[in-house]
């Protein structure tokens, strides 16, 4: 199945897209389609590039967020771009609808979560539980419509399902979460996330680079002016 994926950026070192939504970042038990698999058969047909093609997954977007992802099209800037990562020198920003109003016009959430492989369902836990990692970012409300608040996230932490913990936690899960939203989501509904800014220093030019990214004006998103997020 052709997907049409929107390229942001490409050199030789990097590939920026746009991920729609519902779409697997690499391949997993289901078969379904996968963004690696897609961009590479891409590639290897817009260059006409004989046996693999290499393409880095430098980092994830769970299945049901869309926007900005970046990957490396050599294993040096894959190397580089992981460094980076690690010494969280690779901004993420991410934008988000979540239900009701949090307490705080601006936080930083530290909590410490815990995935369970089986089921995959993330859970907040005590710091001291083994095999618990520490999950950091901070937000602010940019808007709030109705019983809806729309969200600027800093991640500062890439956690297995971390956004959509850590806002359920404090009481403001995000709209159309089926998995930790389940109270006040409907079946069927899109997650409201998106990853909207990423910003990283390019893997050979050293050049600082800033790729974003916009949801489709459509429910819940067209309910806000989308100020702050130009």
């Amino acid at each position: 199945m052709k997907v049409a994926i929107p390229i942001l950026f490409e050199d030789n070192h990097l590939l920026v897209v746009e991920k729609p939504s519902n779409i697997l970042s690499q391949e997993d038990h289901t078969g379904d389609l996968d963004m690696l698999t897609l961009l590479k058969e891409d590639i290897k047909e817009r260059y006409n590039k004989p046996g693999n093609v290499y393409l880095g997954l430098v980092h994830r977007l769970d299945r049901p967020v869309g926007g900005v992802m970046v990957f490396a099209k050599t294993s040096k800037s894959a190397a580089r771009l992981s460094d980076q990562i690690r010494k969280r020198e690779f901004k993420k920003t991410y934008m988000a609808v979540v239900h009701g109003r949090p307490m705080k016009e601006k936080e930083t959430l530290v909590h410490y979560l815990l995935k369970d492989n089986k089921s995959n369902i993330v859970s907040v836990v005590k710091k001291d539980r083994e095999g618990a990692k520490e999950a950091i970012l901070d937000y602010e409300i940019v808007e709030t419509v109705e019983s809806y608040s729309l969200v600027k996230i800093n991640l500062h932490t890439g956690r297995p399902h971390q956004i959509r913990v850590q806002f359920a936690t404090i009481g403001n899960p995000l709209h159309g979460d089926q998995r930790y939203g389940k109270g006040v989501n409907q079946v069927g509904q899109q997650i409201a996330l998106w990853s909207h800014e990423i910003a990283c220093q390019h893997p050979t030019s050293k050049e600082d680079m800033v790729f974003t990214s916009l949801p489709e004006k459509r429910m819940p998103w067209n309910m806000f002016q989308m100020n702050g997020f130009e």
